[in-house]
């Protein structure tokens, strides 16, 4: 057995001390790190943790604001808003976003496109919004979810502002619409630095002059700091910077000429553009047939959709801006005073017209729309009765490049400039283009075709009418427009946008002044648009234009009894009033139409009426040919060449278009 180990006292109790020191200094450590994770929270970072817990108090609220309205000339509303509660789901703030969803369906009616609508919205909302799962409640139907309102914690009914289009189809290429923002809209805001701007914001502008000044409509948007409870409800306003409204626009167009426009139609699809020549304003922009806008504000549902879309009327397709069209004679008054300006003719040159033209060297022949021809021709009558041999030869000794260059001063193969987006450039088709576009040369065939507004050549309703006030203005272009004035929101104050002028094309006085009468005479006894200008108490200049769709075979006949109602001739019809002082110009295409004496110069006839006289058009029904005769001012149907020629140009259309 061992003996027991001795104790030091003294050993103990400085082992002890040890101890006690090494504990009090980790505490002390702690204590000091304590306190300056106290110091660092409370002091360093008290703005920001102080910002934190106001932010779980108070929310900033964005207030988007009223959207500006849409006016005509006469101060009639085109576009406006209205107020109307909705049903809106903040997702994140529900547990059981189906269960919710079954819930609410037993208060207020939600169809399935109300539900298809929501999960669309859903894949694509942004953080801080909430989603509508139903628009437009009654009072009755905003009632019965407030008493209920306790079962649905993230929902709620707001009072939203909607964007209604009053006339419906009549202006939706010229209004457009509005419709939710999407990603890809997302994405342009914050490239563009207005992304902030749009909190709170659901729409955006699509189409039309909603798209074209969505800045200026769209407003800035306020924000309310309101005081919130545990569950994210608002107890009460703290403070609010307002919403400035976005600007009142009002446009050139006047409501009733369109929709006089649009009634003299008929059911025929088409396009007609009035501008003012004055300053480029443009009274009236119809294309034929239209939609509801009415159906994008809050997302068009599939069926309706692919209706419009598949439809072979193709109603969402502006052809005022992006329908290009074979011009046919209505570029034979350009052509005209190419002749004259270039020295290649004078105004009482004449030639034989047997009927047709033949190139040197060559039996094919390019058919006047006359059979037995017109005889002796000069200028004026080659304009008059729109013989085509006159141009056939004109052509062929201008050449395709002269011609190009001249045309191309009155804005052919260019975009006019027009403050709506999506308008397209035509083709004023020149060796190099074709050199290009299809690698082969340019054939002396394709000029004398081209003389006639055939061929490659291709043009928009906008461009004739633009080049048409060129020539009554005597060579001054203006750009067209539609915007008139806007008035600002916070000032009130009304400005209005001058008319731009785009320059001055030197023509000779005495050449435009045979050029405008020979277009005079197209209205009168002996040419060819004579029953349209009968009676006219104004002087009215114009020109008839007929463009083929399919070809003839040579020596063939065009009888339109035994042609597909699609594969008509396009009707066209440009002209001004009154001669000596125009105040209006009009360009009218009628798909399919016939002729352009009989279909599309009655009804440029009307419109004019109604814009100088007052005159409201009665029941309108358009000259019906006789069948199997052709109808005058009828182009050749020549299945070689001109036909040939306009397949090759429809191989120019852009994506998506149809070159008929």
């Amino acid at each position: 057995m061992s003996a027991p180990r001795l104790i030091n006292p003294e050993q103990e109790f400085q082992r002890y001390r040890r101890r006690l020191q090494v504990a009090g200094i980790c505490a002390g450590l702690a204590l000091a790190g304590l306190f300056a994770r106290f110091f660092w929270l409370q002091v360093v970072q008290f703005d920001h943790y102080h910002a934190l817990a106001e932010s779980n108090r108070i929310a900033l609220v964005p207030a988007p604001p009223p959207r500006g309205v849409i006016y005509d000339r006469r101060n009639v509303v085109l576009a406006h808003n209205y107020s109307a509660y909705t049903l809106e789901i903040v997702p994140d703030q529900v547990e059981r976003l189906e269960d919710t969803l079954a819930g609410l369906a037993e208060i207020v009616a939600i169809s399935p496109g109300d539900l298809r609508r929501f999960r669309k919205l859903l894949a694509e909302r942004r953080d801080f919004e909430s989603i509508p799962i139903r628009n437009q409640l009654s009072e009755e139907e905003a009632a019965r979810f407030a008493v209920n309102r306790y079962r649905f914690p993230g929902v709620e009914v707001k009072a939203r502002q909607f964007r209604h289009y009053p006339f419906a189809d009549s202006f939706a290429h010229v209004v457009g619409y509005i419709g939710r923002i999407n990603q890809k809209d997302q994405e342009q805001l914050r490239e563009d630095g207005l992304f902030a701007n749009y909190r709170g914001t659901d729409h955006i502008g699509k189409l039309g002059i909603e798209a074209r000044y969505e800045r200026w409509l769209h407003g800035r948007t306020g924000f309310e700091k309101v005081e919130t409870d545990s569950g994210g409800r608002a107890v009460r306003l703290l403070s609010r910077k307002a919403p400035v409204p976005g600007y009142n626009i009002y446009l050139h167009l006047d409501s009733e000429l369109q929709q006089i426009a649009e009634k003299v139609f008929g059911d025929y699809r088409g396009a007609l553009v009035a501008l003012d020549p004055r300053n480029g304003g443009v009274l009236a922009l119809v294309s034929k047939p239209g939609f509801d806008p009415n159906l994008f504000v809050d997302g068009i549902d599939v069926p309706t959709w692919r209706e419009l879309n598949e439809s072979p009327d193709r109603p969402l397709v502006n052809r005022a801006l992006r329908g290009v069209y074979p011009p046919g004679s209505t570029i034979k008054q350009f052509m005209g005073l190419a002749g004259l300006e270039l020295g290649l003719r004078r105004p009482g040159d004449t030639i034989v017209d047997p009927g047709y033209f033949s190139l040197p060297g060559s039996t094919h022949r390019y058919r006047d729309w006359k059979k037995e021809g017109h005889g002796i021709v000069d200028l004026k009558k080659s304009i008059a009765q729109s013989c085509d041999t006159y141009y056939y030869i004109l052509a062929h000794q201008m050449g395709i490049e002269r011609m190009a260059e001249f045309l191309g001063r009155f804005g052919f193969g260019v975009r006019t400039g027009i403050d709506l987006d999506g308008e397209l450039a035509g083709l004023m088709p020149t060796p190099e283009w074709k050199r290009a576009r299809f690698n082969q040369p340019w054939y002396a065939g394709e000029t004398v075709i081209a003389g006639i507004g055939q061929g490659y050549m291709l043009a928009t309703p906008l461009q004739l009418a633009v080049a048409t006030m060129a020539l009554a203005n005597d060579g001054v272009r203006y750009q067209p427009q539609m915007i008139r004035a806007w008035r600002e929101p916070v000032s009130g104050r009304l400005a209005y946008a001058a008319p731009r002028e785009l320059g001055r094309i030197p023509l000779s006085s005495e050449h435009l002044r045979v050029i405008k009468q020979a277009m005079v005479e197209v209205m009168q006894p002996g040419g060819t648009a004579a029953r349209a200008g009968a009676g006219a108490p104004y002087s009215f200049a114009g020109k008839t234009g007929t463009a083929q769709v399919i070809g003839i075979r040579q020596g063939a006949r065009y009888d339109e009894s035994r042609i597909a109602a699609r594969h008509r001739d396009h009707a066209l019809f440009v002209g001004f009033a009154p001669v000596e002082d125009p105040r209006i110009v009009v360009a009218v295409m009628v798909e399919n139409g016939g002729s352009g004496s009989g279909t599309a110069a009655p009804i440029a006839r009307k419109v004019i009426d109604y814009w100088l006289l007052g005159k409201l058009p009665g029941v309108y029904a358009p000259e019906e040919p006789t069948p199997g005769v052709r109808a005058e001012d009828e182009p050749d149907h020549d299945e070689p060449a001109a036909a040939a020629e306009s397949a090759a140009a429809a191989a120019t259309a852009p994506e998506g278009e149809t070159q008929r």
